[in-house]
């Protein structure tokens, strides 16, 4: 009765601990890391999905559809890009967060290289139907 008994309570751990939700902060790192890899393999649609559909991007320069042109429009060119992320830190703004990053473009093509070089990025993130979504951004580029 007892080995039953210690069987059940593990198995209400275990599940209990399967039900825990991922943190904010490592749902957006990834939601971070996600888009990185998009616009490496420029998939317009893995990109979008990280941003809101209400995206603006540095102050009304890009929207969401905007963005996923652009990453269309290099697939569609064959052009290649590589994107290195520094470090990620994370602020918590009450119910939203704020992440700010480097990220170096290289690569090489027609369309983007005069966007290609080293950025300072910061996102703004909020929680829409339980996924962490970037809904503004502002980069400059740093060199």
């Amino acid at each position: 009765m007892k080995i039953a008994l210690c069987a059940i309570i593990l198995i209400l751990g275990l599940l209990l601990a399967g039900c825990q939700r991922t943190p904010a902060e490592q749902q957006i790192r990834a939601a971070i890391a996600a888009a990185a890899q998009a616009t490496e393999t420029t998939t317009a649609g893995a990109f979008a999905d990280v941003l809101s559909e209400d995206f603006d991007g540095n102050q009304g320069a890009f929207d969401r559809k905007q963005l996923a042109n652009l990453l269309r429009m290099a697939h569609l060119r064959g052009e290649k890009v590589r994107v290195v992320l520094g470090p990620v830190t994370l602020e918590a703004r009450g119910a939203r967060y704020v992440a700010r990053f480097t990220a170096t473009l290289g690569g090489g093509g027609k369309l983007l290289p005069e966007r290609l070089g080293v950025y300072r990025v910061e996102t703004a993130w909020r929680e829409e139907d339980g996924d962490w979504r970037c809904y503004s951004a502002t980069w400059t580029r740093n060199l």
